[in-house]
């Protein structure tokens, strides 16, 4: 088994709590937290000078996107293959895959719109797609993550996601707005053979002015999807097949 650190942060442009932008604040945050992988949601393009880049060089690590202004885009300092958008109208979703230690991981990172309604539709787009969560929960495991534009906490419950489930989560879920938390929106759900093994929200001084979200950090297990056949001897030396 394998373990990787995931973190989701919508980072508002990089713009703060006190109305400043200031990269460098995201910077320090996502710096201090340590993650292997971050989904970035609400990035600057390159129009506006490209924060994914401009963070990934300085942390060292790969990035991805956005491939519009205030799209998503990952960090990572695993490469990751299979880089794509998937329309969801009106939201975000970049996906992609990476191999941990020859496990396979998929990844959804997500910003849905703020109304009912056109989320649900977000949502079932999200699972129905030809390369959406249904295609590749039933082969390899897969992290859902991001900002669901949920306002209240019951709603974050009422997300129907057959094929996953949600991580599990701090004492205090809320990580919107950052000045006072009242909102669980930045979440992660998990598909096939993942074991979370630590869950926490940065609360720092820091954080909390760096944008309108916290960061959630999740550290997750791999486990090795595959069942092997235990057999207590071959009785010769060539290859025989084994019952059962």
């Amino acid at each position: 088994m394998y373990t990787i650190r995931i973190m989701t942060y919508n980072i508002h442009r990089c713009q703060g709590t006190d109305g400043r932008t200031d990269a460098a604040r995201v910077l320090e945050v996502i710096s201090r937290a340590g993650p292997d992988i971050v989904a970035l949601q609400e990035v600057a393009g390159l129009l506006d000078g490209d924060q994914a880049a401009w963070l990934g060089e300085r942390l060292a690590m790969n990035y991805y996107g956005p491939s519009t202004p205030g799209g998503n885009a990952f960090l990572s300092y695993y490469p990751l293959r299979a880089v794509r958008q998937l329309d969801l109208q009106d939201g975000n979703c970049l996906c992609a895959d990476v191999n941990i230690t020859g496990k396979s991981l998929h990844l959804f990172n997500v910003r849905l719109h703020e109304n009912l309604q056109h989320r649900r539709r977000q949502l079932a787009r999200l699972l129905d797609a030809n390369d959406g969560i249904r295609m590749h929960s039933s082969m390899c495991p897969v992290l859902l993550l991001g900002d669901f534009a949920d306002s209240f906490w019951p709603l974050s419950r009422g997300l129907l996601l057959p094929t996953l489930r949600m991580a599990r989560r701090p004492f205090w879920p809320g990580t919107f707005p950052a000045w006072l938390p009242l909102c669980g929106r930045d979440r992660i759900y998990l598909g096939g053979q993942l074991r979370v093994i630590d869950a926490r929200i940065y609360w720092s001084a820091l954080a909390r002015h760096a944008s309108k979200h916290l960061p959630l950090l999740l550290t997750v297990r791999v486990a090795d999807p595959r069942n092997y056949l235990q057999v207590k001897g071959v009785k010769h030396r060539c290859m025989e097949i084994a019952p059962g």
